[in-house]
């Protein structure tokens, strides 16, 4: 993910084209196949994969923030559906490496089946392993053990570089068996590091030797990079430069206020296609923001429209968007500023539905797909407009003659409605369009129309449309063609024929006019009107759509042809078995659809027959499968246990880690000495406890108290205090606290002061200057009076290796979870009724837990989470555990988040599932947790069918 200023240049690069190559090992399971190596390469205008020119329409897809490889096929499914071909993925270190050399590529981490499954949906892969990755993760991809290494982070410093080869080499050997280039994978690209800006002589020789490593591993596709320019030639010089950018910044509280499109056009480089390598796709959320409903409203389906056609008309033909789905910072890695949520307003959203961007997506990612001469264009003299608001972007294939006009608002922040008419220059002569009389070219607000002329659609010319394509297809013997635009808007579209045609309107309101040029077919976007045209070599089926319209139309390739439907929430695949074509996807309650598709006299939908009645318009219809209702238990019989042992004097700390260091590999300066900071004792998630004794006798005078000073990191940040069993106060959103000790409280001999912390995430290293060994937990402990005795220090924090299933992030170090409540709750005499919302004013850690047996309907996908709501004026904090999967952190003062989708595999719905609870109340403000409830997403007939992941 970017945070700084994109930088212009206007360097060049050359062509590389690779030959096929094999690549040792092998995954899980049983070996590939032996196929067909492909060949990837590239010129100045497009990528090409065996010569065949193609448009990467990618998507960014981060599998650690989804805890549940069932659900994999599912995210690529549901890109392909959209018309995507391609997944950048980032591959997080710290999420495979808990341990140094220590690697895990094992069930929620098995990249073999990420791999494997992309190759099934049809997805190719840009593959980025950093090794920093950035991403709003916790230290940017960086393992955890890093954070003890006194070594220069993405630079040439030979200690550095052992560390980040051993990653890479255990990533690069998985990574270059999924390759494109050796017939049996999907890796078309490999990003070498990620927003890499160090243009210095040490910057480009460690950006070379990470593209010597990968190459050394086997690493055959193009290297490619979102380094804006740095990296375009000399020394550390990819194949292709990709921009990264992100033009409408993070700021989600002000969701209509849009700052310009960029101008791409300027930015190519010789012999290279402009690539997007990271676009906006949405916006993170911090703690305390608007959320993740205004970040969508800001990157929208309009800023789709706008942003995402404005690069085609600049001539990118490789645009990947970040994020397309951004899932769960489950655990412990988010960094300290971001909340669980990684929702980033995407058009999958977390809980796998679409956003409306899901369906601008789409419309864009169809036409890319069907009308090939976009994949090399050059830019070309604009047509004229008659109003000057308006600009019109012009594009041409060489060798096709097709135009491309993009029109829309020359200043593409303005949203006022403008109209206008288009001179073009055509084969058939000069046209001013639209030509019917009253009607004109609409902009309604923030929206662009990317519009085609000169373009067969199949074997029919179309010589230009007002409407927008959508996709086109030969089906069988005839072609057919979408068309749309905006509900209520006139379009028009001439055809040419060297002879008047007949004209068959199936369905809605469609004129028609022949003259010497052609047949003109006029009339408004309204629902989903059908026009079929006889009479040329093939005859023509047109469906003219408003934009809602099209959300229900879909697409599938197979070796014998295209597959249309019209209908269904999703179509997931298609393929043929004879002359049956069987289908998969998703109902929801509307059950009609139909499919155009040639060859097909049965139709089978997720295995089962379906009643196939052909249509006038050609097609079959269908009756889908609806969804069941889904009814949710209400979460009660709640118990709860108390959960901060810490806290009391006699506590036996005796095992617990004696704080006895003078030295520290942080950039933080220590306050005072010993160094209390959590890394360094090998504590590096969620909460850790410190417990300081002191005596007091006559010997030693009282202290009059402490001056702490602690590093949680981000707003989200706290930490409370306790002496000898009474709660002394509790900070939040800053660092330092005074903490008298009253005579009252002391006692002779030991005394204790107890204090929980937490480590809200490390921080990125964006700027390899060590940011993510910036310290955490207690940096200082002073006395309040000068001649007070030494504090004696311990502290505990998590337990490394307890889950390695859930691996390194899943669980920080409260008691509860350094017991293992969260999977085995232990004897149930030690938990007692509790109801929610709860009545509890005493500061510390309470424990809640339910069991939930869901049995919800089968051959449905239903997205489930969990909500908290509660009463005003709250102050507590809560980690949320599902089957012992830490899936939630919740701040209720703080917010925003208040629902937590749970992903399949980490519930069950066909089984009984526990729900944990840790609730630290840093106040004695009076209520605790409130009301606590299951939510339904969004549920579809569907073949979708998870198995847990406990």
């Amino acid at each position: 993910m970017k945070r700084h200023p994109w930088i212009k240049a206007t360097l060049a690069a050359g062509c590389l084209t690779l030959a096929a190559a094999g690549a040792a090992g092998t995954g899980t399971g049983s070996p590939a196949p032996a196929a067909p190596a492909h060949r990837v390469s590239f010129d100045k205008y497009s990528f090409l994969v065996d010569g065949k020119r193609t448009y990467l329409w990618s998507g960014e897809v981060h599998p650690y923030r989804l805890p549940s490889p069932g659900l994999w096929p599912d995210i690529f499914q549901k890109m392909k559906a959209a018309g995507f071909n391609t997944a950048s993925i980032y591959f997080s270190w710290g999420y495979h490496s808990p341990r140094e050399g220590v690697y895990d590529f094992s069930g929620v981490r098995d990249v073999d089946r990420l791999l494997d499954d992309a190759r099934k949906a049809g997805i190719y892969v840009i593959a980025r392993p950093g090794p920093y990755i950035n991403a709003e993760v916790d230290s940017g991809g960086f393992p955890l053990w890093l954070t003890n290494k006194p070594v220069k982070n993405r630079s040439p410093d030979p200690a550095y570089l052992k560390l980040a080869d051993q990653w890479m080499t255990q990533i690069d050997r998985v990574l270059a068996r999924h390759q494109l280039t050796d017939g049996r994978g999907t890796v078309i690209a490999y990003q070498v590091e990620n927003e890499y800006y160090n243009g210095s002589p040490a910057g480009r020789a460690y950006m070379q030797h990470l593209e010597d490593k990968a190459r050394a591993d086997g690493i055959t596709v193009p290297l490619v990079g979102n380094h804006n320019a740095t990296f375009v030639t000399g020394t550390g010089a990819v194949d292709v430069s990709g921009w990264d950018y992100y033009p409408q910044a993070f700021d989600c509280s002000h969701p209509s206020q849009w700052k310009p499109a960029p101008d791409m056009a300027g930015h190519r480089f010789a012999g290279e296609p402009l690539f997007t390598a990271e676009f906006q796709g949405g916006a993170f959320d911090p703690w305390g923001g608007p959320g993740y409903a205004k970040c969508a409203q800001l990157i929208n389906d309009r800023f789709a429209s706008v942003f995402y056609k404005e690069n085609i008309a600049a001539g990118a033909t490789a645009q990947n968007f970040y994020m397309l789905f951004g899932g769960t910072s489950w655990g412990w890695q988010a960094i300290p500023q971001n909340y669980t949520s990684y929702d980033y307003g995407a058009a999958i959203t977390e809980g796998r539905q679409f956003d409306p961007k899901y369906y601008e997506d789409k419309r864009i990612g169809y036409f890319l797909h069907a009308v090939a001469p976009v994949t090399r264009t050059d830019a070309m003299t604009p047509g004229r407009l008659d109003n000057p608001r308006l600009v019109d972007r012009a594009r041409i294939n060489p060798d096709t003659g097709t135009q491309f006009h993009l029109v829309r608002h020359g200043d593409t922040t303005a949203s006022s409605v403008e109209t206008a008419h288009l001179a073009l220059a055509l084969k058939e002569g000069s046209f001013e369009v639209p030509q019917q009389a009253g009607t004109s070219i609409a902009i309604d607000g923030r929206e662009s129309k990317l519009l085609l002329a000169d373009y067969a659609i199949g074997a029919t010319r179309m010589i230009y449309s007002t409407s927008e394509l959508m996709t086109d297809a030969t089906t069988g013997d005839r072609d057919v063609a979408v068309l749309y635009g905006r509900h209520g808007s006139d379009g028009e579209t001439l055809l040419g024929f060297a002879a008047r045609p007949k004209v068959t309107v199936l369905s809605g309101h469609v004129a028609q006019h022949w003259d010497k040029r052609g047949l003109r077919l006029d009339y408004r976007h309204d629902g989903l009107a059908r026009v079929r045209v006889d009479g040329g070599r093939r005859p023509l089926l047109l469906l003219i759509g408003d934009d809602q319209a099209t959300e229900r139309i879909w697409r599938q390739d197979t070796p014998q042809g295209p597959v249309l439907m019209v209908g269904s929430h999703l179509l997931r695949s298609a393929h043929y078995d004879g002359d049956v074509l069987a289908l998969t996807g998703d109902g929801d309650g509307d059950a009609h659809a139909e499919v155009f598709a040639g060859g097909a006299s049965k139709v089978t939908w997720n295995g089962k027959p379906l009643a196939a009645t052909p249509t006038a318009s050609g097609s079959l219809a269908l009756d889908l499968p609806v969804p069941k209702p889904v009814t949710l238990p209400t979460l009660d019989h709640w118990t709860r246990r108390a959960g901060a042992p810490e806290i009391a004097r006699g506590f036996d700390d005796s095992t617990w880690r004696v704080a006895n260091l003078t030295t520290s590999s942080s950039v933080t300066k220590p306050g005072t000495l010993p160094v209390l900071f959590a890394d360094d004792y090998g504590f590096h998630t969620g909460n850790t406890w410190y417990r300081g004794h002191f005596t007091v006798d006559a010997r030693h005078a009282a202290p009059a108290g402490l001056k702490l000073k602690v590093f949680s990191g981000g707003n989200g940040g706290a930490y409370s205090v306790w002496l000898n069993g009474h709660f002394l106060g509790s900070v939040t959103r800053n660092e330092t606290g005074a903490f008298g000790f009253p005579a009252a409280m002391l006692v002779p001999g030991d005394n204790v002061v107890s204090v929980l912390t937490v480590d809200m995430g490390h921080e990125e290293d964006y700027d390899g200057t060590g940011e993510n060994r910036t310290a955490r937990g207690i940096v200082s402990a002073e006395p309040l009076s000068a001649d007070a005795r030494a504090i004696t220090w311990r502290l505990q924090g998590a337990i490394a290796g307890e889950d390695p299933q859930r691996g390194p992030y899943n669980f920080g170090g409260l008691y509860g979870e350094r017991q293992g409540w969260p999977l085995k709750p232990g004897n149930a005499a030690d938990w007692h009724p509790a109801t929610l919302p709860a009545d509890d004013s005493t500061p510390g850690v309470t424990w809640y837990r339910t069991r939930v047996p869901l049995d919800l309907p089968r051959g449905q996908d239903t997205s489930l989470g969990l909500e908290i709501k509660d009463p005003p004026g709250r102050h507590y904090r809560a980690m949320i555990f599902v089957n012992g999967w830490q899936m939630g952190n919740y701040i209720a003062e703080l917010g925003p988040q208040h629902r937590f989708p749970i992903p399949d595999g980490v519930i069950d719905p066909h089984g009984d599932n526990d729900i944990t609870i840790a609730v630290w109340k840093t106040d004695a403000s009076p209520g605790g947790l409130g009301t606590v409830s299951l939510i339904d997403f969004g549920s579809y007939a569907s073949p979708v069918d998870v198995s847990t992941v406990r």
